[in-house]
């Protein structure tokens, strides 16, 4: 892979703005062609095309040159120009070769005293050209980029490894030891002396959510995820042979309906998940306070197997209280039907149904620390004072 630099990066950015503006000029002389076809040029409307123009920024077209040449008398506003990002300028420039700006001029001659082409030359019927900035665009490039590198097997092992939560902390101590990724971070922070640790949770943070319902609906999201856990529940035992009737088709997601706004960018109307990494917000070790994560591309059984692990590392080797507990006990919850449903034949390794397994699990743990599997499903982060006048303010 060639990794980009400072150096390539402006000279792609040169040549992007360069093929702008060749199609710039490709459709002006598209325009003036087609006028010339449909039969809308007068008789006399002569040599009003170019077989090659040389390139053109906007706010040099012929119109543009007109409707500045308006703003200036005071007959237009120079609204359209900002909207639009364009310069307005009133007159041909002079580094065009000689044969095209006269083609221009008789251009503007004709806009200003032909009613029909003085109405189609106009803003609302030329296109706009309205590209984002190339500084969004290359931030998001460079983005992307270190996305796919924190997820790339290097970081995530896929095959024969035991899945294991990970967090953004050690996440970043491998991203400092990646040669594939710290020069497109020292150009994505746009100085070499950056704060991995920093860069990496916020990377993270902003493509990640959370393990359980309760951190991700607002209070009629959760309604709705009711409302979809019913369904599938019916298509399970639908499928399963049961006759259920008919199954009734479960609300559409809107934002409001998620706890922020990178939630509903990552899950959308019908929470497809399109997150790169699931967070357990809450579950961060003593000694690593960064937020813990599982890669989004594990399966249901790999996410419960680290989450698992995760749990009694915390409950054996950290001694934590049951309340600090109760929240990870509830993630595993949540994943039961799916293991019952996608992962519950004789495992080959283990030689048993892990869906059947790890229902046993939960509730077994949950009766050890003071739990029914009701209590589990009740569970709700406190909220802080902090918070809550945080509420109210908003």
């Amino acid at each position: 892979m060639t990794l980009p630099t400072r150096q390539s990066l402006d000279i792609a950015r040169a040549r992007a703005d360069s093929l702008l503006r060749q199609m710039i000029a490709t459709q002006e002389e598209l325009d003036w062609r087609c006028y010339r076809l449909y039969g809308l040029l007068p008789a006399d409307a002569t040599d009003l095309e170019h077989p090659n123009p040389p390139e053109i920024t906007l706010g040099e077209r012929a119109f543009e040159i007109v409707l500045a040449r308006r703003v200036a008398t005071g007959a237009e506003t120079t609204t359209w120009f900002e909207r639009h990002g364009s310069t307005p300028i009133t007159a041909i420039p002079a580094h065009w070769p000689e044969d095209y700006q006269q083609v221009v001029q008789r251009r503007i001659a004709l806009i200003e005293r032909d009613r029909n082409i003085g109405l189609i030359e106009r803003p609302e019927y030329k296109r706009r050209w309205n590209t984002p900035a190339w500084e969004s665009l290359e931030k998001t490039a460079l983005q992307n980029g270190l996305l796919d590198r924190l997820e790339s097997p290097d970081y995530w092992p896929r095959l024969d490894a035991t899945p294991q939560l990970l967090t953004t902390a050690k996440l970043a101590d491998t991203a400092g030891r990646d040669a594939d990724f710290m020069p497109i971070a020292a150009l994505y922070a746009g100085h070499a002396d950056f704060d991995l640790n920093r860069l990496v949770a916020d990377l993270v943070t902003a493509e990640s959510v959370p393990f359980l319902s309760v951190l991700r609906y607002t209070d009629t999201g959760l309604r709705k995820r009711a409302q979809w856990e019913n369904t599938w529940e019916l298509q399970r035992r639908e499928d399963a042979g049961e006759n259920v009737g008919k199954i009734p088709v479960p609300p559409k997601y809107q934002s409001k309906d998620f706890l922020k706004t990178d939630f509903w960018r990552l899950r959308g109307g019908l929470d497809v998940p399109k997150e790169r990494w699931v967070s357990y917000p809450g579950c961060e070790r003593g000694a690593d306070g960064s937020l813990v994560i599982a890669w989004a591309g594990w399966n249901r059984l790999q996410q419960a197997t680290a989450l698992a692990a995760h749990y009694l590392e915390l409950k054996d080797s950290e001694g934590w209280e049951p309340a600090r507990l109760q929240p990870l006990l509830a993630g595993l919850l949540e994943l039961l039907p799916w293991l019952e449903q996608w992962h519950n034949a004789v495992d080959p390794v283990y030689g048993e149904r892990m869906g059947a397994y790890y229902r046993g699990f939960v509730t077994e743990e949950a009766r050890a620390l003071g739990f029914t599997l009701d209590d589990l499903r009740a569970w709700k982060p406190t909220i802080t004072a902090a918070q809550r006048n945080r509420k109210k303010k908003g």
